[in-house]
């Protein structure tokens, strides 16, 4: 059985949590099934996750969903969306009180706090989202894992909602949908500066910086990263800063914090992105003191991942939610409204 692997690209960002292969039979690939096929060429994919990618229309050969039974022949190209294959770390599983938005029998929608990591991983392998599912949902789907039932992410502090697989044929058919990028997600942000125009966005390929490998840099030309593109508008100006609404198109690691820092606005408090020290206003003292309490009431970047919407993998119904403020990005807004309506006074 003989086969080209013309490409296979692994997908593993903020927001995306799957991997996609193409393969391009040779010529002289005798008629085989398409699960078949796949078994013998994807490494830890087990039938039952193929079947079920296959289930939920993730297989496609020349550009169509197929079924199992489909029989691949020479030069036929098959596409295929995955979960992460497994590793062999342990989880634990641990009593940590989730803020569920939704759930039936097929999917969860956690409203996750600032502060908490979605994964283990990097240090973190206690006290993440993954621990607390895995106590509530004892046979949730695994992608790896260390991440059952995720097929997107947001950062440790960022908080806001997620949606989370219960089933394979769910997790499937979500990470297709990502993958597609069919999916709906508005963030809210608040960032440097006066947004000059009232809407806009913000194109530019996003890749792991070259001088800090903690950071991820915007490549307009093209030439490295990958393609990013985030819609924006403002809803609310406060002189020295700003809250946008962020619609994503794409899913890339740091895409709202990196795009909105390639454009001088970087996000309010983030540390990593340079928003953790006063970039616009006045050198006074009051001023300099009114931005540190800010920043004590709102100690991590100002982002929140506010609305989701998505198909219901079974019912094909448009699911849609929305998660207000949390306490300390109101607290701050709170600050900054006082703050302008007194400067207005003054003036």
């Amino acid at each position: 059985m003989d086969l080209m692997k013309e490409n296979e690209e692994h997908i593993s960002s903020e927001d995306e949590l799957f991997e996609h292969f193409k393969f391009t039979a040779s010529e002289g690939q005798e008629p085989l099934r398409v699960d078949k096929f796949l078994m013998n060429f994807i490494e830890n994919a087990t039938r039952n996750k193929i079947q079920q990618a296959i289930k939920a229309g993730n297989v496609l050969v020349n550009g169509a969903p197929v079924k199992a039974n489909h029989k691949v022949k020479a030069r036929d190209v098959v596409r295929v969306v995955l979960a992460h294959p497994p590793h062999e770390n342990l989880l634990v599983a641990e009593k940590i009180p989730l803020d569920l938005v939704y759930e039936d029998e097929e999917v969860v929608v956690v409203n996750k706090p600032a502060g908490m990591v979605v994964h283990p991983g990097h240090g973190n392998y206690s006290g993440t989202l993954v621990n607390g599912l895995i106590y509530h949902f004892e046979h949730l789907p695994k992608n790896s894992n260390e991440r059952p039932g995720l097929v997107h992410r947001i950062d440790k502090n960022t908080s806001g909602l997620l949606v989370v697989a219960k089933t394979e044929y769910a997790m499937a058919n979500l990470a297709n949908q990502f993958f597609e990028r069919t999916t709906d997600r508005i963030y809210y942000a608040l960032v440097w500066g006066s947004v000059e125009e009232e809407k806009g966005t913000i194109t530019g390929n996003i890749g792991r910086s070259f001088k800090n490998r903690l950071q991820m840099d915007v490549f307009p030309d093209g030439d490295f990263g990958k393609h990013a593109v985030t819609h924006y508008k403002v809803i609310e100006r406060f002189n020295y800063v700003t809250l946008v609404e962020c619609k994503l198109e794409t899913g890339r690691t740091h895409q709202i914090r990196a795009h909105f820092k390639y454009i001088g606005h970087p996000l309010f408090n983030d540390e990593r992105y340079g928003g953790d020290r006063i970039l616009k206003g006045t050198t006074y003292t009051k001023y300099r003191q009114f931005v540190e309490n800010c920043f004590k009431v709102l100690p991590r970047q100002a982002l929140h991942a506010k609305t989701l919407g998505f198909e219901h993998p079974v019912t094909k119904k448009r699911l849609f939610f929305d998660s207000p403020l949390p306490e300390d990005m109101v607290q701050c807004l709170e600050k900054w409204r006082a703050y302008t309506v007194n400067q207005h006074e003054k003036s």
